[in-house]
């Protein structure tokens, strides 16, 4: 069956004409005549056997149809640069990977990192981007996920990192001042995990009365800046508050330590491996060898399971 599809010149006249609501303006911007985009625009009304634009007068305004259009059509061309700029980037004996990584990981653990990988592999590029949420990874565009447990990834490959191990974190004399009555002791709580501090002070010898009040924060970056600011104690994992233990703007108050969430490297389980892609994960798998081994940690380097 032969394939409706219309040509690029009409999508990207029609797309343009449709953010302007005007053809003169969609004209201006592709450095061509009024004329012709009205033409492109006519021709692909044609094909589809639907109006696009009502045409009052000089005016033009999307229709019904042609509004639910443009958004698909905006959202297509947008994918199509996309991996057409991906490829242009990409060199010829390598590859581009997208990653999706929660946000204090990358920052704190990933990234201080990747110049090791991009020494050893200069032709991978490595585009990351921010995830706080887990999502539907199938056409999503990522082609390596880096987060916690979640259903989300049935069906897809997924592998153990390493399990955070959560510490308490504070200024330096902050717990002082609360023994001597000068300030409150006030817990800082990572809103989708409210539970983390209760969980803290059942397991330990503490004497907090209420454990789950206090502010609550979206990210661990935003605990840690809010814990070195003085505002309370943060429960935060190890791993990424270890700058800050070292130059002394924070200290652990308590040496009691919970666990946390397992953090997972998941990708898709496609037949044809990506060469890039699985360059990446050993290596990623490497390093948490190396940080487990080095913390004198338990890591999960040798489990893998297909959801």
């Amino acid at each position: 069956m032969r394939r409706v599809l219309p040509g690029i010149s009409a999508l990207i006249a029609f797309e343009a004409s449709a953010r302007h609501n005007s053809f003169s303006r969609a004209a201006s911007e592709l450095h061509i005549s009024e004329g012709a985009v009205s033409r492109q625009i006519s021709r692909l009304e044609s094909q589809l056997g639907t109006t696009l634009f009502l045409r009052r007068g000089n005016r033009v305004e999307l229709s019904r149809q042609g509004v639910n259009y443009a958004s698909q059509v905006r959202d297509i061309l947008g994918r199509l640069e996309q991996e057409s700029l991906r490829l242009i980037a990409q060199p010829e004996d390598g590859g581009t990977l997208e990653l999706a990584v929660m946000p204090t990981f990358a920052s704190r653990w990933l990234i201080p990192r990747l110049g090791r990988f991009q020494r050893r592999h200069p032709n991978i590029i490595l585009n990351l981007s921010e995830r706080t949420q887990p999502f539907p990874m199938a056409g999503s565009g990522f082609d390596v996920v880096v987060h916690f447990d979640h259903p989300a990834w049935a069906g897809h490959q997924t592998q153990s990192l390493f399990e955070e191990m959560l510490v308490p974190v504070c200024r330096p004399g902050l717990i002082e001042e609360y023994a001597s009555g000068v300030s409150p002791l006030v817990l800082l709580h990572k809103r989708n995990t409210p539970n983390e501090w209760r969980n803290f002070v059942s397991s330990s010898e503490l004497n907090i009365l209420n454990a789950v009040a206090g502010p609550r924060f979206d990210l661990f970056s935003m605990l840690i800046e809010a814990a070195v600011a003085g505002m309370g104690v943060a429960l935060v994992p190890s791993a990424y508050v270890k700058s800050e233990l070292a130059s002394g703007s924070l200290c652990i108050p308590w040496t009691h330590a919970v666990r946390g969430n397992r953090v997972n490297v998941v990708t898709l389980a496609d037949e044809v491996a990506d060469p890039a892609r699985e360059v990446f994960v050993q290596w990623l798998l490497e390093e948490v060898q190396l940080y487990c081994d080095a913390e004198h940690l338990p890591s999960n380097r040798d489990v893998s399971m297909q959801s």
